[in-house]
């Protein structure tokens, strides 16, 4: 009998990690619940579908999020190439059609010869080796499996943004403009005056939000990646306007000059028709949401295709149950990934299912395991969800440079020493691979 490997979950994690599996020419069996059941705050059947926002965050080399990227492409992704093949146009970020990009990503899924794809939602863990990778919304009896092998987990709430029409938004007081002109004018720019800005802020505190659900009545903790613009402005007036509202780099061309405070909106899809407000996920009642968001100027008229919600993610306490290939130390032939590991962002996500994808197949075919240097930006993630001195305060971590080791050379120019730190990681990986012979089967 052939070996096969479970993947419990058809989201960025789970997709990367069949994906990898299956390209080391191993048998997988994917589970995934939709279109039979979805979680709170999943909508659309396809695999790898994108909640809260549709940015994968910035595209070039010398960021966090554009090293990771391409760490992951040397790794073989399936999510990142589906990205660029399905992007839409996001001044320096590479944002994506999320339908679009869904679709290609189930389509290489169930047509790979390897991958059978078993639909319905799990009630038992399978026999055999094992990748969990079922979201931080996990329910029912994926979850009471979950408590079995890990205890208790820990509990944080997320939000998404709305999205509006593109031709809903008055153009005439709107303009089209990047942030320190860097790429094409992609986001339309709604501004404010100090006055505008002052009513903003007092109806927004004051808006009604939603009564969290029973399944979100944990103490109430905020990720500060994915803050409520009303929390954010709960915490004072001017809050906003150094986070997602921050008029710096952005001039007005009606006046010539910086407004008092901005807001941003980036393309929802390829054809533009429709934006999210970026940074404006937000857990207020849709009555309020039009209430209050139609005072920006620009969107008096605003038509919302989706208003914003709020939902309970939660993860483990990774560092003290999880190797850095994302195996568990207790029961080395179970292994997670995706958000439920601790890793924040999509691309993080995607990055932790490819990373125990590689580890799995290498395993099985009795190959030198792949061992990620500390100073590539998926190394350094890796580590810090299992090194067991963060167990005791564990919170997730996304892509930053933060996490890498000091390159030792003082660079006083931020671009430079960022692309410093992203040609080292690069040629540490090549390094890796080179060593272990592996081989990109994507």
């Amino acid at each position: 009998m052939s070996i096969c490997v479970n993947v419990i979950g058809a989201g960025l994690a789970g997709c990367e990690a069949a994906w990898a599996v299956a390209g080391a020419g191993i048998n997988v069996r994917l589970y995934e619940m939709k279109p039979e059941k979805y979680s709170p705050a999943h909508k659309y059947g396809g695999f790898a579908e994108l909640v809260c926002s549709n940015s994968l965050k910035a595209a070039r080399l010398e960021s966090a999020a554009g090293l990771l990227k391409y760490e992951m492409e040397m790794l073989g992704s399936l999510t990142v190439p589906c990205a660029k093949a399905n992007s839409v146009e996001a001044g320096g970020a590479l944002a994506v059609d999320r339908e679009k990009f869904s679709d290609a990503v189930t389509e290489k899924i169930k047509n790979h010869p390897l991958i059978e794809v078993i639909g319905g939602e799990v009630t038992e863990l399978p026999e055999g080796t094992t990748v969990i990778a079922t979201g931080p919304l996990t329910q029912g009896a994926m979850a009471d499996i979950i408590k079995e092998l890990c205890g208790e987990g820990l509990s944080f709430y997320d939000a998404a943004a709305p999205i509006v029409t593109a031709e809903s938004i008055d153009m005439e007081k709107a303009f089209y403009a990047s942030r320190y002109d860097r790429g094409d004018a992609d986001y339309v720019n709604c501004p404010m005056n100090k006055e505008e800005y002052l009513a903003f802020h007092e109806a927004l505190i004051g808006a009604e939000k939603v009564q969290l659900k029973d399944f979100e009545t944990h103490p109430f903790s905020v990720y500060e990646g994915c803050m409520p613009i009303e929390e954010l402005a709960s915490r004072g007036v001017d809050t906003m306007r150094f986070g997602p509202m921050k008029p710096v780099g952005i001039d007005d061309p009606r006046t010539g000059r910086r407004p008092y405070a901005v807001v941003q909106l980036r393309k929802e899809n390829r054809e533009g028709t429709l934006f999210n407000l970026v940074g404006f996920q937000t857990n207020l009642k849709f009555g309020e949401q039009k209430r209050v968001f139609s005072m920006i100027p620009g969107l008096e008229n605003a038509e919302f295709m989706r208003y914003g919600v709020m939902h309970r993610n939660t993860f483990i306490n990774s560092p003290e149950l999880l190797n850095a290939d994302f195996s568990m130390r207790e029961r080395p032939g179970i292994y997670f990934a995706g958000q439920i590991t601790g890793v924040e962002g999509y691309m993080e996500s995607a990055a932790s299912g490819l990373i125990a994808g590689i580890a799995v197949s290498r395993k099985i075919k009795g190959l030198e395991p792949l061992r990620l240097p500390t100073d590539t930006m998926t190394g350094a993630l890796s580590h810090y969800i299992s090194d067991p001195f963060n167990s005791g305060s564990f919170q997730p971590m996304g892509a930053n440079m933060g996490i890498l080791p000091d390159i030792g050379t003082r660079i006083r120019d931020k671009k430079e020493r960022y692309g410093a730190y992203a040609e080292r990681a690069v040629n540490s990986l090549r390094g890796e691979l080179d060593r272990i012979g592996f081989e990109n089967n994507s």
